[in-house]
């Protein structure tokens, strides 16, 4: 019998387009049925140079599954080449094509002489979902754009974590951890944002090392990049939110990297002076708001349900209920991810449920006894089980209804304080 997935919060592979748009002047070349971008362009703020809308597509029809549709992909990589003005054309392959056998590697293989580079990834929507297509796409880069440098910049670090667009305050993130990194000496390098693109993935080879800050997207990238490139990765799980996780990072990477101990500790100090200065300011808010959740459920990807646990839990004090992790995790990552939500302070475990379905998640959460009124931080589909449990609820995943992210963070110290914000905001409505 089918079953019915209810609520799901990532889309098919093929929304790696977002991935490719997030570095600057790159553009997806989609061979695929029409419609494809404009279905899966659902995240805001995608808008700009180039845009959903404007995605040169094959758009294959009935002829093309029987006849095959290498000439029309070849046709539109020309033309995009001769009409669009970017700097990195990325093809990416929707279901009929992978499905009918067209050779697309062959057909980009004639473009290896273009006047900008062309490659492709596979990221039809049957292989997984986009944050599998996000790993191909940085796959792609790493196979066909890339060689081993002799080079090796000091203090150049390749910077890895938000899955761009899906995780909606990646903006903000990466910039505010290009911020830390500096703040220890260390040159950043980041592919996605403001200014990001092709020079700065050319740059990759050259990296004394990778810094994947991912429980688990991006370590297959890792891996291929060690292999391929003698690039070194230091994996830190845990997106760094609040004061005790953030100097835990800094102190890791400082480790990793060769910074003297006493400048990575003098970092700190700083920036916990000033990080506690505001939480001092807000104490008695924090300890008489009497209508605050005593426990607290994340809906979201392991980035994300890991880092605000580790922060609410190490951070603000409050106990963990279930967390659910709605990425579709692999299997052989799940055991991993696990034991991070059990390396909490004061010996508390979080106990992590690997769920994909809205209507069962919603289910165990008004089964669970919160004690007072329940802190719900998640996509704005659980704004309908909020109601329905009276809880405190925030939008931190997707999909994000009920708010506008521009160039908002929650990573590091400052990032750490809006959270509070946000979430102390929410509590005072109760007032009203």
């Amino acid at each position: 019998m089918a079953k019915i997935l209810d609520k799901q919060r990532y889309k098919c592979a093929m929304s790696a387009m977002q991935t490719v748009q997030a570095i600057d002047r790159a553009i997806p070349i989609l061979h695929s049925g029409p419609g494809c971008a404009q279905k899966l362009s659902s995240s805001s703020g995608s808008s700009g140079y180039f845009s959903p809308n404007i995605y040169p597509c094959t758009s294959i029809n009935e002829k093309d599954v029987v006849f095959g549709g290498v000439k029309k992909l070849e046709s539109t990589i020309r033309h995009s080449l001769d009409v669009i003005d970017a700097d990195l054309y990325v093809v990416l392959t929707g279901c009929i094509p992978e499905i009918v056998g067209d050779n697309t590697e062959e057909v980009v293989e004639g473009f290896k002489d273009a006047k900008k580079p062309v490659i492709y990834a596979s990221t039809a929507g049957f292989k997984g979902n986009n944050y599998k297509g996000h790993e191909e796409v940085i796959d792609s880069i790493v196979d066909q754009l890339l060689e081993p440098s002799d080079i090796r910049v000091k203090n150049l670090v390749n910077i890895w974590a938000d899955v761009p667009y899906q995780n909606e305050f990646w903006h903000g993130n990466f910039r505010e951890l290009e911020r830390l990194i500096e703040k220890l000496g260390l040159v950043p390098n980041i592919i996605f944002g403001y200014n990001k693109g092709l020079s700065n993935v050319k740059k990759i080879p050259a990296a004394q090392f990778n810094l994947l800050i991912s429980p688990w997207v991006g370590l297959n990238n890792m891996k291929k990049m060690e292999q391929k490139l003698k690039i070194p990765y230091l994996h830190y799980p845990t997106l760094p939110i609040g004061a005790f996780e953030t100097s835990k990072f800094l102190r890791t990477v400082g480790r990793y990297a060769g910074v003297p101990e006493e400048k990575v500790e003098a970092i700190i100090e700083e920036q916990e002076a000033y990080y506690y200065y505001y939480i001092e300011r807000y104490a008695d808010l924090f300890l008489e708001t009497r209508v605050m959740s005593k426990q607290f459920t994340v809906v979201s990807d392991a980035h994300y349900a890991l880092g605000i646990t580790k922060f609410l839990v190490n951070d603000l004090g409050l106990y963990p209920a279930k967390q659910f992790v709605v990425d579709d995790t692999p299997k052989g990552n799940q055991e991993a991810v696990s034991s991070y939500f059990k390396d909490l302070n004061y010996g508390i475990e979080a106990e992590v449920s690997f769920e994909t379905d809205g209507y069962k998640i919603h289910n165990e959460i008004k089964a669970h006894d919160y004690h007072g009124y329940p802190l719900i931080l998640g996509g704005y589909w659980e704004k309908e089980v909020a109601k329905q449990t009276n809880a405190h609820f925030l939008n931190v995943s997707w999909p994000v209804n009920e708010r506008l992210i521009m160039n908002s963070y929650y990573v590091g110290y400052d990032g750490g304080l809006k959270l509070i914000e946000d979430i102390y905001s929410v509590a005072k409505t109760r007032f009203n």
